[in-house]
């Protein structure tokens, strides 16, 4: 299919009815605990990477002293295990109060003062996955209204301790008491994640009128095998969940691990590509107190960034899967422009991969390429060129591209625009014989 022809086709799948709170038009972006610090509650010896009010506020500290903030990593988002192990005398969730001595809405306040969000964590059941007190039916009302007067900006609602039929009512019901409180309170589901993820037991087009992003699949662990097997499980099924994103509406592979312990660099670059061709959710788990700067520069990337936040809000697809281990993954972005990602299976040598942008279905013309990882311009791209890309093991190259003629009307508005302008090029890449490597 033609690169215009597929961007009208993916834009229009993705024009289906979104809930209607004005909330994340483009995929949240952040910090969230859960994968780094788990349930760790031993404030006594671990005082530094216990769940605690302390860790929060360190984090928020540092995504709005650190360049965070600016590039849209704005909440800090709570997860299993802040909570009492009872409600208040009330019935009320409350806060731990050992390690959260001032409260949710004195750490909301804090964050709010830091230009930040802040998000937490609920159960659609008896008891979250750790034990805590879940959020009944007959509680909807009351816990909603609760992060409403504490200020929380976002709710993540998970599914432990029900069933199907529980969920089937509570996650719409969580939904129509969030927007009564009259508080914009983004939502997040973990509904699909519990039946499955796919239909009929999932109905998308209900999730889409209810909640901000859902979690599809199972939770994601500090493994190259962890990343690899969700990616694999969303583009395998992208006909089915690709249409159902767009603003307001997103489908959630769970956290970036970058930073942590797990994944090579050539590996974070992967994960950060192909969140980014998917319009995922950015929410990083890592210890931004001691981050290395390899890790940041990745989860910074200014272009990444801007492909993963493009407001026309389409989610990518899975072009091919090459027999080399070669897969092409691209993504219709807004203006005419398109994002690219090459990524190699192999985990041996480096993976040279010849093509062309009319095999990848552009349409006939001449196109711009900038290198979104070496930040690098590369010669205009006649459609017909050949050229070569070399692909590290279990890497990816990622491109960001745009009709030559559109170029700088484009680079103007973009939010990476000072990395795109350098010493113009002035030939054309099919001026030479053998095929371009770039």
């Amino acid at each position: 299919m033609q690169g215009s022809a597929l961007t009208l086709v993916l834009a229009f799948s993705a024009a289906t009815l979104a809930l209607d709170n004005g909330l994340m038009r483009t995929p949240p972006m952040g910090w969230l605990a859960w994968e780094r610090f788990r349930c760790d509650i031993d404030c006594e010896n671990d005082p530094q990477n216990c769940i605690s009010e302390a860790l929060f506020t360190d984090m928020a500290d540092r995504l709005a002293e650190d360049g965070w903030r600016e590039l849209g990593y704005v909440y800090v988002n709570i997860d299993d295990c802040w909570s009492s192990k009872e409600r208040d005398n009330q019935g009320r969730l409350q806060a731990d109060p050992k390690r959260f001595p001032h409260g949710i809405p004195h750490l909301a306040r804090y964050i709010h003062d830091r230009g930040l969000k802040l998000g937490i964590y609920g159960d659609m059941g008896t008891h979250t996955c750790g034990g805590y007190p879940g959020t009944t039916l007959d509680k909807v009302q009351m816990d909603a209204q609760t992060f409403a007067d504490w200020e929380i900006d976002m709710l993540k609602l998970d599914g432990c301790y029900s069933n199907s039929s529980y969920q089937e009512q509570g996650y719409p019901m969580m939904s129509k008491a969030l927007n009564a409180t009259g508080r914009p309170i983004g939502y997040s589901c973990s509904w699909p994640a519990y039946q499955g993820g796919l239909p009929p037991k999932v109905n998308y087009t209900l999730l889409g009128q209810i909640c901000n992003l859902w979690r599809n699949y199972g939770d994601i662990q500090d493994s190259w095998d962890s990343v690899l097997g969700i990616a694999d499980w969303f583009f395998d099924n992208q006909d089915v969940l690709q249409p159902v994103a767009g603003p307001g509406q997103w489908n959630d592979p769970d956290m970036l691990l970058i930073g942590d312990f797990g994944l090579s660099l050539d590996q974070s670059r992967t994960q950060m590509a192909l969140w980014a061709i998917m319009a995922a959710p950015l929410f990083m788990s890592n210890d931004l107190r001691t981050i290395s700067s390899a890790a940041r520069a990745i989860l910074q990337n200014k272009a990444a960034i801007a492909i993963n936040q493009d407001p026309l809000g389409v989610q990518g697809r899975r072009l091919f899967k090459e027999k080399s281990g070669i897969e092409v993954y691209l993504r219709p972005l807004s203006k005419g422009a398109s994002a690219l990602v090459f990524f190699s299976r192999r985990t041996d040598m480096p993976n040279r991969y010849m093509t062309s942008l009319k095999t990848l279905g552009y349409t006939p013309g001449v196109y711009e390429v900038f290198d979104v990882f070496s930040e690098k311009r590369f010669p205009e791209l006649k459609d017909s060129t050949e050229f070569v890309v070399s692909v590290n093991p279990s890497g990816v190259v990622m491109w960001y591209i745009y009709p030559a003629a559109d170029w700088w009307k484009g680079a103007e508005t973009s939010r990476f625009s000072e990395k795109l302008k350098g010493p113009k090029i002035h030939r054309y890449a099919n001026e030479v014989d053998a095929p371009l490597v770039l």
